[in-house]
C-alpha cells in the first residue's frame, strides 16, 4: 500500500487589492478544479460567493477551497485583505502549513503586509511571495522584492534561479556553505539541494520568491509546482487526535457548522469530541468545501480541512483533542470602534440582539454589548466598512433591518502608578471572601499578567482559579467605563472561611477588589493608533504635511517617485476617522490611503473621553452585591 503524501494547507495573504482571491481563481483554475476563472470585478469569484463580496468586490469571510498538483492536494484559504476583518486572518493563520504572502509589484510592502508578516514571524509560519501585478503600468518586480528585503528583513530569494536558490540555502548552514565554496553546485545532487532547501524553508530561514501576474495567470504554474515541492511529508493521521476551529459558521438547518483543521489523527461521523469546556458532542457529518459547494466525505485524517456539523457548542478559535500540536493563536486585530444599532421597528430589538450573537459566534472580535433594561445595543467593531457588511448581513440572512449610529472610538484604561485593592465580602451571610490586590502598570501592549502568593491554607486553590477566571470580567470596565489593560495583578492576600464561604463568593468579590484597587492607582486613557500609509501627486505635499499635523499624527519625510509622493506614519483613530472620505475631495481623487492598528498610545492631556459604567458597578457595593446574587428587582 502506497505510502500516504498529506495535503499542504496554504494561505493566500495581502495587504487590500493585492490580487490574493485572483491569485487563489488562477491557482484553482490551472490545477483543474474549476471550469473557469472568476473575476472579482464581474462578482464570478469561486471564493466570494457572499452577496455583500460579489457587491463590494472585497472578500469579507476567509473561504476554503481545494484541488490537486502533481499528486499533492492543496487546500487554500483565501482571507480577506482589508484591515476590518483582520480577525478573519487571525484565525486561519492557525490552519496553515506556510503562506503565500502576495505583493504588488506596483506597491511593494505596505502597511498590512508589515501586519501580516509580524503575526507569521511571531507564530513561526513560513512564508513564500508572489510578486503580483507585474503585468501592471509602473510595476517594478525588482523593486518589490527589494522592499520585501529590506522592509521586512526577509532573506528572500528568486525561487526561479536555481543558482541564486543554492546559495541563499548555503548561507543558511556553514558546512553547506563551506562545501559550496569548495566545490562548487556541482557537487550538490537535485534530491539534496531539494531537502536542503525544504529544511531552510520551515526554518524560516529563507523565504523563496516568485512573480508575475495573476490577472493573466502568468507565474501561476510555477507557484503551484513550489507550493507542491514544499509540502509536509510527516503523515500523522495515525496519531492523537488534534485539530483547530479556524472558522464558525450556522446552517439554517444542522446548526453550527466547524471548519477544522486536523494537526494529527483522525476523525470521523459519530465520533464523540470532548470540548474545551469538557463537555461532549457527536459529529453528525463532514464535508469538504469547494468555495460555496459541499461533499460529503465522512472522515478527515491529519492535515485535511473540512466542514464539521454537530458542535453545538463549539466555538471559534477552540482546540478539537490535544493541543499539543494545534498552534497557539496571535492577536493580529482589536476593535476601534464601538456603534448602536438601532433596528427599524422597536419590538425587534431581542431579535436583532440574538442575530448579533450568532454573528459573534463566527466572529470573535465582533463583541456584543446588550443592556434589556436601557434598550442599547451596542457593537464594537474594526471600522466603518465591517459596519456596512454587519448591517447587510443582519438584512440578507436574518431579514433585520437596522440603523447604525456614528462610530465612537473604543479607548482603553491603565493604570496610573502602583497600588492596592482590598474587599471584605462577609455580609449578608452566608458569604465569605477577602482578598487583597497588588496592582502596577506594564508597558504599552503588555495585556494583562496575573499571579497569586496566596497559600492553599489562607486561600484555597479552587477559590485563587475562581479569582483568576473573573479577572477578565472585572477588567471589562474600569473607573472611565473602559477595558483595563497593561497592567500586572498580584493576588497578595486574603482569607475563605471553612464555613461560610460559598463556592461563587470569590467570583463575586473580585471585581470589587479589583476596581477599588484601580481607582487607588488612578487610571489614564489609551487611544487606538494606526500605522498609515499615504500617496498622492508631489503638489500636494504641503496640505497633506499640514493635513496629518493637524490630526496630532507623526510621519516620516514623504519620498517622492515619478510625481508622486509616499508618506508613512502613524495617526490617531479619534481624529482621522473622516480621512479616507476627505481625502478625494483634497487631492480631486488623486489620493490613496491605508491604515492598520498599530496598538494604543496614552491621550494626551484634554483628549479622549469617558463613558458611563454600563450595569451596576462594583463600586455600589450593596446594589451590586444585590444584583449578582439575583435579588436585584
Amino acid at each position: 500500500m502506497a505510502e500516504r503524501r498529506p495535503p499542504v494547507n496554504i494561505g493566500i495573504l495581502a495587504h487590500v487589492d493585492g490580487g490574493k482571491t485572483t491569485l487563489t481563481e488562477q491557482l484553482l483554475f490551472r490545477a483543474g478544479a474549476i471550469r473557469q476563472a472568476g473575476r472579482v470585478d464581474e462578482g464570478s469569484a469561486h471564493t466570494d460567493f457572499m452577496e455583500i463580496e460579489r457587491r463590494r468586490g472585497i472578500s469579507v469571510r476567509a473561504a476554503s477551497a481545494f484541488c490537486t498538483w502533481k499528486g499533492r492536494e492543496v487546500n487554500i484559504i483565501d482571507t480577506p485583505g482589508h484591515s476590518d476583518f483582520s480577525g478573519e486572518v487571525q484565525r486561519a493563520l492557525r490552519a496553515l502549513d506556510f503562506a503565500v504572502l502576495v505583493i504588488s509589484a506596483v506597491d511593494g510592502v505596505q502597511a498590512q503586509t508589515e501586519l501580516l508578516w509580524k503575526a507569521l514571524a511571531a507564530m513561526s509560519i513560513p512564508v513564500l511571495f508572489f510578486i503580483n501585478k507585474t503585468d501592471r503600468t509602473g510595476a517594478d518586480a525588482a523593486a518589490a522584492l527589494r522592499s520585501v528585503k529590506e522592509t521586512l528583513g526577509a532573506a528572500a530569494a528568486d525561487a526561479t534561479d536555481q543558482t541564486s536558490l543554492l546559495e541563499a540555502v548555503c548561507e543558511t548552514d556553514d558546512a553547506l556553505l563551506e562545501r559550496y565554496l569548495d566545490k562548487g553546485a556541482a557537487d550538490f545532487s537535485a534530491r539534496e539541494t531539494e531537502a536542503a532547501f525544504r529544511k531552510a524553508f520551515y526554518e524560516r530561514k529563507i523565504f523563496p520568491a516568485l512573480s508575475g501576474s495573476a490577472l493573466k495567470g502568468e507565474g501561476v504554474k510555477e507557484l503551484l509546482d513550489l507550493i507542491s515541492l514544499l509540502g509536509p511529508d510527516e503523515d500523522r493521521s495515525d496519531g492523537e487526535l488534534s485539530g483547530v476551529i479556524f472558522k464558525l459558521e450556522h446552517d439554517a438547518a444542522l446548526g453550527r457548522v466547524a471548519h477544522v483543521r486536523l494537526y494529527s489523527g483522525r476523525l470521523r461521523n459519530r465520533d464523540a469530541v470532548t470540548g474545551e469546556d469538557g463537555v461532549q458532542d457527536k459529529v453528525v457529518q463532514i464535508r469538504r468545501v469547494q468555495g460555496s459547494r459541499e461533499t460529503d466525505v465522512g472522515e478527515l485524517a491529519a492535515g485535511e480541512i473540512g466542514a464539521v456539523y454537530g458542535l453545538s457548542r463549539a466555538k471559534n478559535g477552540d482546540v478539537i483533542g490535544s493541543a499539543a500540536l494545534a498552534p497557539k493563536e496571535y492577536s493580529l486585530a482589536a476593535p476601534m470602534l464601538r456603534v448602536r444599532l438601532t433596528p427599524a421597528e422597536e419590538n425587534d430589538y431581542p431579535a436583532l440582539a440574538a442575530a448579533l450573537v450568532q454573528l459573534a459566534d463566527e466572529d470573535p472580535l465582533l463583541d456584543v454589548i446588550w443592556q434589556p433594561e436601557s434598550r442599547e445595543l451596542l457593537v464594537c467593531v474594526s471600522g466603518r466598512i465591517q459596519t456596512e457588511v454587519l448591517l447587510s448581513l443582519l438584512s440578507e440572512r436574518f431579514s433585520l433591518a437596522a440603523e447604525a449610529g456614528e462610530p465612537q472610538v473604543i479607548y482603553r484604561e491603565r493604570p496610573l502608578r502602583a497600588g492596592e485593592g482590598y474587599v471584605e465580602y462577609t455580609m449578608p451571610k452566608p458569604c465569605w471572601a477577602v482578598l487583597r490586590f497588588a496592582i502596577e502598570p506594564l508597558p504599552l501592549g503588555s495585556g494583562v499578567v496575573f499571579k497569586s502568593i496566596v497559600p492553599n491554607d489562607k486561600i484555597y486553590l479552587r477559590y485563587q482559579a475562581q479569582v483568576e477566571q473573573t479577572i477578565p470580567e472585572a477588567l471589562r470596565q474600569g473607573p472611565k467605563g473602559w477595558e483595563v489593560t497593561d497592567l500586572k495583578i498580584t493576588l497578595i492576600g486574603g482569607e475563605h472561611h471553612i464555613q461560610h464561604t460559598h463556592p461563587l463568593d470569590f467570583a463575586l468579590a473580585t471585581p470589587m477588589g479589583i476596581m477599588d484597587g484601580l481607582v487607588n492607582t488612578g487610571t489614564e486613557l489609551l487611544e487606538p493608533v494606526q500605522k498609515f500609509r499615504l500617496s498622492f501627486p508631489e503638489e500636494f505635499s504641503g496640505k497633506m504635511i499640514g493635513e496629518i499635523m493637524a490630526m496630532r499624527g507623526s510621519f516620516d519625510s514623504p519620498l517622492i517617485r515619478g510625481g508622486t509622493a509616499v508618506m508613512e506614519g502613524r495617526l490617531p483613530v479619534a481624529t482621522s476617522l473622516d480621512f479616507p472620505a476627505r481625502l478625494a475631495s483634497l487631492t480631486g481623487g488623486r489620493g490613496a490611503f491605508s491604515a492598520v492598528f498599530d496598538g494604543c498610545e496614552p491621550c494626551p492631556p484634554g483628549e479622549g473621553r469617558e463613558t458611563p459604567y454600563r450595569g451596576v458597578s462594583p463600586l455600589d457595593r450593596a446594589k451590586y452585591i444585590l444584583s449578582k446574587r439575583g435579588a436585584l428587582s
